[in-house]
C-alpha cells in the first residue's frame, strides 16, 4: 500500500480514536439514544448542499461550457471527495481542473472557477463572523473564544485583502518573482512559461468576474445557503443528544474546528478537528455529549463525503486519477 492510503487509513483511525477516548463508557448510551429521523434529516441536507453547488458550478461555467446538473453534481461530489481525502484538501482543485479538461475547458479558466467559488466562501465567512461579533456584544462570550474569533476574523478579512492587492499589483508582483526565479537559477524559458500561466489564469479570473451582477449575487447566495445548511448539522446534533447551545456558537466551533484541522495538514483535518472541536465543546456540554456530537457531526460531514463520493470521483475520473492523488503528498 501507498504512503497515501496509509496516511489516510492513519487520520480516519485518529479521527475515531479521539471521541472515543474523549466519551469513554457514556459514549455508547448517548450514540444509543440518537434519533434517526435527524440522522436522516442531516444527511438529506448535505445531499441538497450537494445540488446547490452544482446549481453554483452550472452558473460560474455558463459562459464556458453547458453541462446538465447530474454532471454538475457528480463534479462536485468527486471534487469534495478529492478534499477530504487529501491532505489540506489539495485534491480538490487538481481534480475540478482534471474533469473540466475533459469538457474542454482550459486549465485557467477551470482554476478561475475553483477561484471565484472559493473567493465567494470566503466572503461568506467574513460576513458570518461580523455577525457572529455583533451577536458577541450582547451576551456573554469566553475570553479565549472572543480572541480566536477576532484572530480568526482577522486572517480572513487579511486574506481577502491579499487576494485583491495581487489583482491589482499583479504585474509588480509578477517582475518581483521573476527577478527572484532568476537568482534562483531557473531558465527563462521556464520561467517565461511559468508567467504566461500566471497570467491566462488572471485574465481567466477576470473574465469570470465579469459576470452580470445577477450571476455573482445568486452565486454568493447559493454559497450562503449551503454554508448555512452545512454548519447547521452540529446544531441539529446536540439537539438530539439534548444539549442545546446557541446556534451561533456552533458554527463558530465548527469553523475553528476546520481550520485547526486543515492546519494538521492530515486529509479531511481527521484529529486536528476532532481535538478543536472536543476543547470547545467540552466546557459547554460535557465529555460523553461532546464526544457523541463530534462522531455524528463528523459522519454527516466527513465520512459521508468520502463514501458517497468516492464510486462517483472512480466513475468520472478513473482509477489513473485516483491513484496520482494517493501519491499526492510525494509530489
Amino acid at each position: 500500500m501507498s504512503r497515501g492510503v496509509w496516511l489516510l487509513l492513519s487520520a480516519l483511525l485518529a479521527a475515531a480514536l479521539i471521541p472515543l477516548l474523549l466519551g469513554g463508557t457514556g459514549l455508547l448510551g448517548k450514540l444509543r439514544g440518537f434519533p434517526l429521523d435527524l440522522l436522516l434529516l442531516m444527511l438529506g441536507m448535505i445531499v441538497l448542499c450537494w445540488n446547490i453547488n452544482a446549481i453554483r458550478l452550472r452558473l460560474l461555467l455558463k459562459r464556458l461550457h453547458r453541462t446538465t446538473h447530474l454532471r454538475s453534481l457528480a463534479i462536485v461530489m468527486a471534487t469534495e471527495f478529492a478534499i477530504c481525502a487529501t491532505p489540506g484538501g489539495a485534491g480538490g482543485p487538481f481534480t475540478m481542473m482534471a474533469l473540466l479538461a475533459r469538457r474542454g475547458v482550459r486549465p485557467a479558466q477551470a482554476t478561475a472557477v475553483f477561484a471565484v467559488d472559493h473567493i465567494s466562501d470566503l466572503l461568506f465567512f467574513v460576513c458570518a463572523l461580523i455577525g457572529i461579533l455583533i451577536y458577541a456584544l450582547f451576551h456573554a462570550l469566553n475570553p479565549h473564544v472572543g480572541w480566536l474569533l477576532g484572530g480568526t476574523a482577522a486572517l480572513m478579512t487579511g486574506a481577502i485583502v491579499l487576494l485583491f492587492g495581487l489583482a491589482r499589483f499583479h504585474r509588480a508582483v509578477l517582475r518581483s518573482n521573476g527577478r527572484i526565479m532568476k537568482r534562483l537559477g531557473i531558465k527563462q524559458s521556464r520561467r517565461v512559461r511559468w508567467g504566461r500561466k500566471v497570467l491566462r489564469f488572471r485574465n481567466a479570473l477576470k473574465e469570470s468576474l465579469r459576470m452580470p451582477h445577477s450571476t455573482l449575487a445568486a452565486v454568493f447566495g447559493l454559497t450562503a445557503l449551503h454554508w448555512l445548511l452545512r454548519n447547521s448539522v452540529l446544531y441539529i446534533t446536540l439537539v438530539g443528544l439534548g444539549a442545546v447551545i446557541p446556534w451561533a456558537w456552533t458554527f463558530l466551533i465548527q469553523m475553528l474546528a476546520l481550520t485547526a484541522g486543515q492546519a494538521s495538514l492530515l486529509p479531511g483535518g481527521a484529529g486536528g478537528a476532532e481535538l478543536a472541536s472536543g476543547a470547545l465543546l467540552t466546557p459547554m456540554v460535557g465529555k460523553s455529549t461532546a464526544a457523541a456530537a463530534i462522531l455524528i457531526w463528523r459522519a454527516v460531514t466527513y465520512y459521508f463525503y468520502l463514501i458517497a463520493g468516492a464510486p462517483v470521483f472512480i466513475h468520472l475520473a478513473g482509477r489513473p486519477l485516483l491513484n496520482r492523488l494517493i501519491r499526492f503528498r510525494q509530489a
